[in-house]
């Protein structure tokens, strides 16, 4: 029996990786992608769907998995309350009709650090989305909290690139959990944890993110 999936977030590092991985999955029959603006690219199992987050069409969140990488940074976003809206009001708020619609699973790229009491602003934001889909109880949540991502990026971050370097250079004295993971095994590892039915909470870190 092949599978819907739904994804928000399909332009960003991750969401790519997962976009271009979903639809040559062949346990999924149909890939629907909530974007903001059109894509480039054609598929016949691809349903490009220009979305409303802030007025969300209900009929549109149905399916099996629900994958998650929706993020921004608070340079493009402008503003600490406009970054919390869209890194955790919209994927929760998306969860939370999705589970009323009878989706089974929820799949979110989050980060190494994401704690809801944390005195980072983006590590809060993370920790409290987490917080929020823990509470919808769906059948499996599934969280990946990678560290730094490997991939390439069309918008130029530069504390990214500078984590880049550093890793690279001390690769072999940093803890496998804060080594930098590839977008491509963090998409693979969440598509392969929706399909093994799992059941309950999972945080998969970049120690074992590396391993897909």
């Amino acid at each position: 029996m092949t599978k819907k999936a739904l994804l928000i977030g399909a332009t960003g590092l991750v969401g790519k990786s997962l976009l271009y991985q979903l639809i040559n999955d062949q346990r999924y029959s149909e890939v629907v992608a909530l974007v903001r603006r059109p894509l480039l690219i054609a598929h016949p199992k691809l349903k490009i769907v220009v979305f409303d987050f802030d007025n969300p069409d209900k009929s549109l969140l149905t399916g099996d998995d629900l994958f998650c990488a929706l993020g921004t940074t608070i340079r493009t976003a402008g503003s600490q309350a406009a970054q919390f809206r869209v890194d955790c009001e919209y994927p929760a708020e998306i969860g939370r009709i999705a589970r009323e619609n009878g989706v089974k699973q929820y799949l979110l790229v989050s980060s190494i650090g994401a704690n809801p009491d944390s005195s980072n602003f983006y590590l809060r934001t993370k920790g409290e989305l987490e917080n929020r889909i823990k509470d919808l109880h769906f059948d499996c949540f599934v969280t990946a909290q990678p560290s730094l991502l490997l991939g390439d990026r069309k918008e130029f971050r530069f504390g990214e690139k500078i984590g880049i370097f550093l890793n690279a250079v001390f690769n072999l004295i940093i803890p496998a959990k804060y080594k930098g993971v590839k977008a491509s095994q963090v998409a693979n590892a969440l598509i392969t944890l929706a399909n093994q039915h799992l059941g309950g909470t999972h945080v998969i870190t970049s120690d074992v993110l590396r391993k897909y």
